[in-house]
């Protein structure tokens, strides 16, 4: 098992591809939902660790309460 995901890690983007074009078109499927399951996960897991971080800064005084107005002229400048 470990030869395997050694070898698989050392793949290139594009010998991926061509193992996936390899599979049949329900597996394609299946890996797709898994991989979109996986970067949602992901993406969760940053939400939670950003909302986490800042209620940490807040309650040690290295973050303030601010508007939405004053924050979108923060962003837009």
């Amino acid at each position: 098992m470990t030869k395997d995901v050694t070898r698989m890690s050392q793949a290139t983007f594009d010998e991926v591809l061509d193992a996936i074009e390899r599979l049949p078109v329900e597996e394609q499927a299946d890996l797709l939902d898994v991989v979109r399951r996986r970067l949602a996960e992901r993406g969760h897991r940053r939400v939670v660790e950003d909302v986490t971080e800042g209620r940490s800064q807040f309650s040690v005084g290295q973050t303030k309460l601010t508007s939405v107005d004053d924050l979108m002229r923060e962003i837009e400048s």
